[in-house]
């Protein structure tokens, strides 16, 4: 079964909402929050399909992305996990790669597992 797909509009809307509550110091809802990550993760596999790269945003979710060497069982052997918070400031530009990972707020494992140039996410217009 095909996991449903977040319309624009509605990915759009949740991602200005949770990004307001980040930038005040707050915690958006989380059905806001849900499904801000969730549709910035879709975003991403569109504009780079493959099986390359693992981001994971627990609880929220994961996706696959990247062409190049591929996994078919078990973890891929690169992979991006961070929190909600910081990957919403990542896809949205408001955190660069370098900084998450100085900061350590994100773990990266695996040759390919590196986050620049697909963060911030190239929204659809």
């Amino acid at each position: 079964m095909a996991k449903a797909r977040i319309d624009d509009a509605v990915g759009a809307a949740a991602v200005r909402d949770a990004t307001t509550a980040i930038d005040g110091g707050e915690s958006a809802p989380r059905t806001v929050t849900a499904t801000a990550v969730r549709w910035l993760l879709q975003v991403m596999a569109d504009a780079e399909p493959g099986a390359t790269v693992e981001v994971r945003v627990p609880p929220f979710g994961a996706v696959q992305f990247r062409e190049g060497l591929s996994h078919t069982r078990g973890t891929p052997p690169n992979v991006v996990e961070t929190d909600a918070a910081t990957f919403i400031r990542l896809a949205t530009g408001r955190l660069t790669w370098p900084d998450a990972v100085a900061q350590a707020l994100v773990s990266a494992s695996g040759s390919r597992a590196d986050l620049t140039g697909y963060a911030p996410v190239r929204l659809p217009a």
